[in-house]
């Protein structure tokens, strides 16, 4: 039996307005990637903005370039930062002679159905450089839920499957990891089970304020977990490159 549509999918802020509060979450992504966030950075996939304005607080990127394929989430964007670079469009819009030292791309790939595709694109913009691509990606088929479905997901990874892809494209994994052990049982729960369509602002507000952060801390100073939500990924575009793998990383565990 089909489901009905999810109505509240077809407004442009369905996954923005309660993602608004997971401020923990957004800090510790840009506090995890920052290393590596160097130079010139394109962040692919800026929706409105809620990882952009944090980017801009880094001092060691240069120049900073966002690309937006939805003229609506790119209208917010220069609303809320009129002078940020931002291009609407995709990668492929770019111009072919720019220079990157580093690629940002958080929850991105799985909207895309020739991700293989994507992420060689993303190598050759990269490779001039030797460049870092910072990739986070739903994890888990089993999760997969309707939900994903209504945020136009084609797919949620494994680490085995996301680290095939990466290679094939040809970069060198310097860290693999899954994201959010608690967060994993949290979506089965809401949205494979309850079969929930939409999120719960209050509920993402006290998972944010009040557990992710012993959670982030847990898995990012002590034990990277077997399984979780999501996927965190560093790799480089060529041997050889400055950056070091995460000790914390097994890249053997699947």
């Amino acid at each position: 039996m089909t489901s009905p549509p999810n109505i509240a999918a077809q407004t442009a802020d369905f996954e923005f307005a309660a993602l608004r509060e997971a401020a923990n979450y957004r800090a510790a992504l840009v506090r995890d990637f920052g290393p590596y966030l160097r130079g010139n950075v394109l962040e692919v996939g800026a929706g409105i903005g809620q990882i952009t304005a944090a980017l801009t607080h880094l001092p060691q990127i240069q120049r900073l370039v966002s690309v937006e394929p939805d003229a609506g989430f790119c209208a917010q964007l220069r609303k809320r930062m009129p002078q940020h670079e931002l291009v609407q469009g995709t990668i492929q819009d770019l111009k072919e002679d720019a220079h990157w030292d580093a690629i940002l791309s958080i929850n991105v790939l799985e909207h895309i159905e020739l991700d293989e595709e994507e992420l060689a694109a993303y190598h050759r913009l990269l490779y001039p450089a030797a460049g870092a691509l910072c990739l986070f990606v739903p994890a888990r088929p089993e999760i997969y839920a309707e939900i994903d479905g209504d945020f136009g997901h084609f797919r949620r990874y494994t680490q085995p499957e996301l680290r095939r892809r990466l290679q094939s494209a040809g970069f060198q994994i310097v860290q693999c990891h899954y994201f959010n052990f608690l967060g994993y049982f949290a979506w089965w729960l809401s949205f494979c089970v309850l079969k929930k369509r939409s999120f719960d602002a209050a509920a993402v507000r006290l998972f944010d304020r009040a557990i992710f952060p012993c959670v982030h801390a847990f898995e990012s100073r002590i034990c990277r977990p077997p399984f979780g939500q999501s996927l965190q990924v560093v790799a480089v575009a060529r041997p050889g490159s400055s950056f070091h793998a995460d000790p914390c990383a097994d890249p053997n565990c699947g």
